[in-house]
């Protein structure tokens, strides 16, 4: 599966999220970290904006932000991309022990790495809906409202794992 495929799968197939535990880690990283390089450079966009917003309303602050801009910017954008990428892959480990307890409950067949990788499919859209949350603002009921998105694309993505040896399929009438 290319970049696009993965995308179109994090957005609205549960089904090819739980199949993404087969896919070899490098292509799910690779994944991970082009979404990880599009909200760095879209936050790196947003503070360039309040930066120069900032700094348009006192006049100091331009002259010191002119002196230092060679540094400020790709240091910026560095710790920028660090700080996501932690970010990205404790939000991603976190899930994916939740995603662990659902697979034992519903007595589906997995292990943590395929779980992982479901994962970083399925917090792909609550991420970015965070992202633009976190510019527009309003109640915190809604960050909680994003996060319950993602365990329930897990909790969907792991009815499609397999069963557990032993465990009957349900019989549907």
């Amino acid at each position: 599966m290319n970049f696009f495929q993965l995308l179109k799968a994090s957005l609205m197939e549960p089904k090819k999220q739980a199949a993404a535990r087969i896919l070899p880690i490098g292509r799910v990283l690779r994944f991970v970290f082009i979404v990880i390089a599009i909200l760095t450079v879209l936050s790196f966009v947003e503070l360039v904006g309040s930066l120069q917003q900032t700094a348009d309303d006192m006049s100091g602050l331009l002259d010191y932000i002119n002196e230092i801009e060679w540094i400020l910017y790709p240091f910026s954008l560095l710790s920028l991309f660090v700080s996501t990428t932690l970010y990205q892959f404790i939000l991603i480990s976190v899930y994916a022990f939740a995603g662990m307890a659902f697979l034992k409950m519903r007595k589906k067949r997995g292990e943590y790495r395929h779980m992982w990788r479901t994962t970083s499919l399925a917090v792909t859209v609550p991420s970015f809906l965070a992202f633009f949350y976190s510019f527009t603002g309003g109640p915190g009921a809604i960050g909680i409202l994003i996060s319950l998105l993602t365990v329930l694309y897990l909790y969907v993505a792991a009815g499609y794992y397999p069963n557990l040896p032993g465990v009957k399929k349900p019989h549907q009438s």
